[in-house]
């Protein structure tokens, strides 16, 4: 009898875990039709409203590096408070700078907009991240997050697409950022829908008795700080989208209408590796990052050439890198903190990550203005520390899964 209990009580966690993770997908697809239509025409944008090559690099970084860098604070916030849905809801509820683009009359308000933007992903991540990563307990650390990703990027997709639609009907950006008043509202509207249906996801973790990958309740591994130095290095040569697509509007090589669409095959190649790489994770573990300092040596030698045909290349690998950031470089967070510190310790990944992507963006915009040999060399640099910095991440965590 017991044992027909527990039987249903699983079954029953999975399912609701598995719905969790759906809605959790639904509102982020949502939210991405509105911030990543921004973000793949963020940079030719703020170049139609005056803004140089130095500050579309600066704004990029400096949105990335505050919508991680926050991520500390709210994260520490949430794990003393347990507002986990408060701070979620707070975070997609600022979605809505996106359309108030349409009203920018300058691109320094364009870029405050966008730093806003930012700056509200980084209120809700760290409590999304911990309220899904108790449901992907469930059912595998990187199937669920690889699925949350796919759900997820398939906002990715449409959004760049639909904005394209828009902008085509007269050529201005601003019929395009009015269009997404409609999905950022869809989007806390099913974030209400989420909270409803599955108002405790803690439970779904701690009623499985798996004993977690990390104990210590008081501070962070070894292991931790590794992957934190690996994430660093990884991220600041990753050139970031923005910087890439004012390389191609700046020397003619992709037109303006399509890099949206450029973006959005970005985001497919994100969505389709993303499952791929998560149940490579969840059979190999961190083995599976061996992926970005590989991948991302070469994205800036192809999207920074004169060669339509490389743009494209560099864009699928910069969809591939993504996958790995997505899925799992969240999903081991999870696995190496333990629970009661969670979403502090996403806060603090997100927190690195973010000084990556600042460093990056900041670093390339400005070398872009000198010659793109200094980034080919700036990013060759940063790539194969973090490859050493694997080498030491990976021996970690065989020494810590085999204790």
């Amino acid at each position: 009898m017991n044992s027909d209990k527990n039987n249903s009580a699983r079954i029953n966690g999975r399912a609701a875990a598995l719905q969790l993770i759906l809605l959790f997908g639904i509102v982020s697809g949502l939210g991405d039709i509105v911030y990543e239509s921004a973000r793949s025409v963020s940079g030719p944008y703020l170049l139609l409203l005056g803004a140089g090559a130095t500050a579309v690099g600066l704004v990029s970084g400096l949105g990335e590096f505050l919508g991680y860098a926050v991520r500390l604070l709210s994260g520490w916030l949430a794990d003393r408070t347990h507002g986990y849905w408060m701070a979620t809801f707070i975070g997609y509820g600022m979605l809505f700078c996106i359309p108030l683009l349409a009203l920018a009359g300058s691109w320094e308000i364009a870029a405050l907009l966008l730093i806003l933007e930012r700056v509200g992903k980084a209120i809700r991540s760290p409590s999304r991240d911990t309220i899904l990563s108790h449901a992907t307990t469930q059912v595998g650390r990187g199937f669920g997050f690889a699925l949350h990703e796919v759900l997820d990027q398939v906002g990715a997709v449409a959004g760049p697409l639909l904005f394209t639609a828009a902008y085509a009907i007269r050529n201005d950006y601003r019929d395009g950022f009015q269009l997404l008043w409609i999905p950022a509202a869809l989007t806390v509207a099913a974030l209400v829908v989420a909270r409803l249906r599955v108002p405790n996801p803690e439970k779904l973790e701690t009623d499985t008795g798996k004993a977690p990958l990390a104990t210590d309740r008081q501070g962070f591994s070894k292991l931790f700080w590794i992957y934190a130095i690996f994430t660093f290095l990884g991220v600041a040569g990753f050139a970031n989208f923005q910087v890439i697509s004012y390389h191609w509007v700046d020397k003619a090589v992709v037109p303006t209408m399509q890099i949206p669409i450029l973006y959005a095959i970005a985001m497919g190649v994100d969505a389709l590796a993303a499952l791929v790489i998560g149940k490579l994770y969840d059979k190999r573990g961190l083995v599976s990052l061996a992926i970005i300092p590989l991948a991302t040596l070469a994205i800036p030698f192809l999207g920074f050439s004169s060669q339509y045909g490389m743009a494209v290349g560099a864009t699928v690998l910069w969809g591939i890198v993504m996958a790995v950031h997505e899925t799992v470089m969240r999903a081991a967070i999870a696995d190496i903190t333990h629970l009661n510190k969670r979403a502090f310790a996403y806060g603090i990944f997100n927190t690195i990550y973010g000084l990556g992507w600042l460093v990056g963006g900041a670093v390339m915009g400005a070398l872009y203005e000198t010659s793109v040999a200094w980034i080919y060399l700036f990013v060759t640099a940063a790539e194969l520390l973090a490859a050493v910095a694997f080498i030491f991440l990976h021996k970690s965590w065989v020494q810590t899964t085999t204790q």
